[in-house]
């Protein structure tokens, strides 16, 4: 059975976007994945989904999601280090990854968030393939 994950930021504009992208790319086989984020924003960041295209990752179709949008319990919660506390969602395993948010800064820090992210997300990948998530 495929586990539920949660990729939760303030705008889900930006990492949890790529986080998601990333997630189904490479775990769609044990993931059910989504991302949402705190508060309303427009769209995804251009620049982030130009990173994410760069590497191979479509985000055409993605578009900031409220965490009303996802389901109401999820097995497995990230949280992106917004420094924000963020409303509870039912889960069996949270954590935060602590990342910088690149917004605003020029296209290498975007890049290296996605490297960041992609590493962090086979890292989760690999924790639910061992059962030890």
């Amino acid at each position: 059975m495929k586990k539920k994950v949660a990729f939760i930021c303030v705008h889900n504009s930006c990492r949890s976007q790529m986080a998601e992208g990333w997630a189904k790319k490479l775990g769609s086989d044990v993931l059910e994945v989504y991302s949402a984020g705190t508060e309303e924003h427009p769209e995804v960041k251009p620049l982030a989904v130009q990173v994410m295209e760069e590497a191979g990752v479509d985000m055409i179709g993605h578009y900031p999601k409220l965490l009303s949008d996802i389901p109401e319990e999820v097995d497995i919660l990230i949280t992106m280090g917004c420094n924000v506390v963020c409303p509870f969602v039912p889960n069996s395993h949270s954590e935060d990854w602590g990342l910088e948010d690149p917004s605003g800064g020029p296209i290498e820090d975007y890049r290296k968030t996605r490297d960041l992210i992609k590493e962090k997300v086979e890292d989760l990948i690999k924790r639910v393939k061992d059962n030890e998530i």
